[in-house]
């Protein structure tokens, strides 16, 4: 191979560094792109947050225009906009409560050489397939005759439960290892090794009902009763400000890695639904931090990518499906370029069946698995493209069907294969299939 000169390599790193400089962000709402000044024809409609570079300026009465050059839809592309409508940082298009983020996290290693990146087809297993040995022997079946080669494995899941009994675990929880269904996981780990199965490591973050049972005075409370907030599933949530069980999760997820798990995948790691943030005035979050809520979510991903890392497993977040298309955190604390910032994969919940009508102009978008999953990937790849290092897209998608949506259809192989050509039609190849039961019909 024929080495490069010592100067060009110098010469484009400033010439990066130069691009670098120029990048400006879309601070407004649905900013309109326009083809050139004269007859201003609309060719294109930018988020806020949309990360440009600016190519030319031009002084036409009140107003200075700009031509900005940008990547949407996996394409390059040019046009003008008015330039009261960018910001010099990514920083300055967000809430100032929100200066806490890092959007420049330098991540390290993007490969460990004991453990390779795949392009993972996964399923997920709950506690109890994992407990039988007959299903689990059904789903390594599954995967030796398709193009399953990973699954997403529930280590700590929603009721709190550990898979196994963890040693040091009480002193963040003493109920911590009240119920393990699995008494060894070491031939267990062994068996999906020798089936070259990927194995993700699930670990439930701040929905956990059995540590609020031992923590009572961690959890989220209603400012005027004192007594603890749940959703309508009755559920109570611990604060995600809540260091002690950021230490518990990353135990856990140390455990993970000692037995031979490639990846840790953090789920619910989120604040609760609170309409949109609605609720927060009425809520006391135990933040004694007074740190916003992107922000501690990030921190607490961030404290995770220190711990593990040395362990050579991958990292990767659950989302809500849109995520990427929302310009802001839907009040859950989950702001894309934050978590992509940090994380190795992200993970949008993209069922289709849990789009309201009319998402993406989609009248039930359970019953249109392409089109849903289309226009949800796609927003996510362009968020990936407001920072310098964003996390692979490997998003969720759907499994089982879903009787209580109106309109629905039934899920099986063909419903499967439309979400997945969805993706590959947008050059994403890897996903996740969730189906509760862990019944899955490739």
């Amino acid at each position: 191979m024929k080495k490069v000169p010592e100067k060009l390599l110098v010469e484009q790193e400033i010439k990066k560094e130069s691009i670098k400089k120029n990048y400006h962000y879309v601070n407004s709402h649905r900013v309109r792109v326009y083809d050139n000044l004269k007859d201003k024809k609309v060719i294109d409609t930018l988020s806020k947050g949309t990360r440009i570079s600016i190519l030319k300026r031009e002084k036409i009465e009140k107003y200075t225009w700009i031509k900005v050059k940008y990547i949407n839809d996996l394409k390059d592309k040019e046009g003008w906009i008015r330039s009261d409508m960018v910001s010099g940082s990514l920083k300055d298009t967000l809430p100032k409560s929100w200066s806490g983020l890092d959007f420049n996290y330098n991540k390290g290693l993007k490969e460990y050489a004991n453990n390779p990146r795949v392009d993972v087809k996964g399923i997920y297993l709950n506690i109890y397939t994992m407990g039988s040995e007959r299903k689990l022997n059904k789903l390594i079946k599954l995967a030796n005759t398709s193009e399953i080669n990973a699954f997403v494995i529930d280590v700590k899941d929603d009721n709190g439960t550990l898979l196994w009994k963890m040693p040091g675990m009480e002193k963040y929880n003493p109920r911590a290892n009240k119920y393990n269904p699995i008494k060894d996981i070491e031939p267990i780990m062994k068996k999906l090794k020798e089936n070259n199965i990927y194995t993700i490591a699930r670990i439930v973050s701040f929905k956990d009902p059995n540590y609020a049972k031992s923590n009572p005075d961690k959890a989220i409370i209603k400012k005027e009763t004192g007594k603890p907030f749940t959703n309508s599933d009755g559920i109570i949530w611990v604060s995600p400000h809540d260091r002690n069980l950021w230490a518990y999760n990353i135990a856990v997820a140390e455990q993970a890695a000692k037995v031979g798990f490639n990846e840790v995948q953090f789920d619910y790691v989120r604040f609760p639904a609170s309409n949109g943030g609605k609720l927060d005035k009425f809520l006391d979050y135990r933040n004694v931090a007074n740190e916003s809520k992107p922000e501690t979510i990030q921190k607490y991903l961030k404290y995770a990518r220190k711990k593990l890392s040395p362990l050579g497993v991958y990292i990767s977040a659950d989302t809500y499906g849109q995520i990427g298309t929302f310009s802001d955190d839907m009040g859950l604390g989950q702001y894309w370029e934050a978590m992509s910032s940090v994380v190795d994969y992200m993970c949008p919940m993209q069922y289709p069946s849990h789009y309201g009508q009319g998402a993406y102009g989609i009248k039930v978008p359970d019953a249109n698995p392409y089109k849903t999953i289309y226009y949800s990937t796609r927003d996510s790849i362009n968020r990936n493209e407001n920072i310098d290092h964003p996390a692979v897209v490997r998003p969720w998608i759907q499994a089982f069907t879903a009787t209580w949506v109106k309109g629905h259809i039934n899920y099986g192989p063909k419903q499967i294969q439309e979400q997945v050509k969805a993706m590959k039609d947008l050059g994403v190849n890897e996903y996740l299939l969730w189906s509760p039961s862990n019944n899955y019909k490739l």
